[in-house]
């Protein structure tokens, strides 16, 4: 029997704070984690999934001075924060750099608000908002605040690249390697992913709210999911482009929050546009991975992206995975242009791609010894950290300024 994890939170004060402020975490089963600064913060939320929350002073963080990562901006950190302030400074505060579940609280306070504090943001965490407010679905025990499966969304602007396909081949990638993951098609306009694995008259997330408003249960996103002969599981938003008015974007950037509780990954499958509920579900990523194609169209794209990214303080989430690889503009010119190393390279399937559409299968199903799947697998592998000996010295992406290095 597996121990039970305890939900840890970061914290990120003053010496003379931090510590009694850790002494109470622990007394109410959390597992307290000392960072010194933004940068640190990232790198432990990239290893440890059992954090659920980060106590923070921005004042108390090194790097953050104008124009640098501190641990208020979203693309350091992916989970909510009870932000520790003076009354002085909440004049100057900038709430929009936070997350936007993030709470706040004015000095002086003790140790024992702050637990309670971080004790209410777990359970509401933890609720599904039904649109009238958050609703808890029966008991929920400190144990499921611990759990934390990354959210990967699979997005470019541009159709044509491949999205749809590489979204249902990474998530049978990931299954295949005993992960538990639930495909979110999120293109409410030209989604088909149900279709392509030869899943018909799945249910959706708005056939889902529409019963629950007549009186039907309320449910999660991994329990209205339905399950692919391959052990995926697969949930569509939307049938209609027509049928998406309940589709409100928090409401589902919030249940995409809770499913992750239950599965180790979440893929979505996005629609190529900046709407509202793109960007809700983009800033609930952990990662947002990209598929570009070797053409010119495809690569200014890209480039655009790359700027509206920045904008919208994602870029450092953004990892790019060069699809239909050595069939046009290298990858080396792709990387310059775009100034974003290549993560992965997918080669191209030929008619592979076409049977396994036809046949409403993965290539995991249908060729799990050819070298497209391979490709997937790899993917999959370094998104688990787990990469192969030979890439050990490849730049993997940038982070803060600099290129990491994926390791064995």
């Amino acid at each position: 029997m597996s121990p039970v994890v305890r939900p840890a939170v970061a914290i990120l004060l003053p010496d003379a704070e931090a510590e009694p402020v850790a002494l109470e975490l622990h007394a109410g089963g959390f597992d307290p984690i000392f960072v010194r600064h933004g940068r640190e913060l990232a790198e432990t939320l990239a290893l440890r999934k059992e954090i659920v929350l980060a106590v923070i002073d921005p004042e108390a963080d090194p790097d953050n001075a104008p124009g640098a990562y501190g641990a208020a901006r979203p693309a350091v950190r992916t989970i909510p924060a009870l932000v520790v302030i003076d009354e002085d400074s909440l004049d100057d505060l900038e709430t929009a750099a936070g997350h936007p579940d993030d709470e706040y609280v004015i000095r002086p306070y003790s140790a024992e608000s702050i637990r309670w504090r971080i004790e209410a943001m777990c359970i509401r965490s933890a609720a599904v908002d039904d649109g009238s407010g958050p609703v808890l679905q029966g008991e929920i025990d400190q144990a499921d605040w611990g759990r934390r499966g990354k959210v990967i969304a699979v997005f470019n602007p541009k159709g044509g690249v491949g999205k749809t396909m590489v979204a249902t081949n990474l998530s049978a990638a990931l299954v295949s390697k005993g992960q538990r993951v639930l495909l979110l098609d999120a293109d409410t306009v030209t989604g088909h992913v149900p279709s392509s694995l030869g899943m018909e008259g799945v249910p959706t997330v708005v056939d889902a709210w529409r019963d629950e408003m007549e009186g039907g249960p309320i449910l999660t996103f991994d329990q209205m999911a339905s399950v692919h002969t391959s052990g995926l599981k697969v949930l569509p938003l939307t049938s209609s482009p027509m049928a998406t008015e309940l589709l409100e974007p928090q409401r589902v950037a919030g249940a995409i929050a809770v499913a992750r509780r239950n599965v180790d990954y979440v893929v979505i499958d996005a629609h190529p546009s900046y709407s509202p509920l793109n960007r809700a579900m983009l800033g609930k990523s952990d990662t947002i991975l990209v598929p570009v194609t070797p053409d010119m169209p495809a690569v200014r794209a890209l480039v655009q992206l790359r700027e509206v990214a920045a904008d919208l303080g994602m870029l450092e989430r953004i990892v790019l995975v060069v699809n239909r690889a050595a069939s046009g503009i290298s990858v080396e010119d792709i990387e310059r242009s775009a100034n974003i190393p290549a993560y992965a390279q997918i080669r191209s399937a030929g008619m592979l791609m076409v049977q396994a559409n036809n046949e409403g299968r993965t290539l995991f199903e249908i060729g799990p010894r050819e070298k497209i799947t391979q490709d997937f697998s790899t993917l999959a592998d370094r998104l688990l950290g787990v990469a192969p000996a030979a890439e050990a010295i490849r730049p993997s992406m940038r982070l803060f300024g600099r290129p990491l290095t994926a390791r064995a």
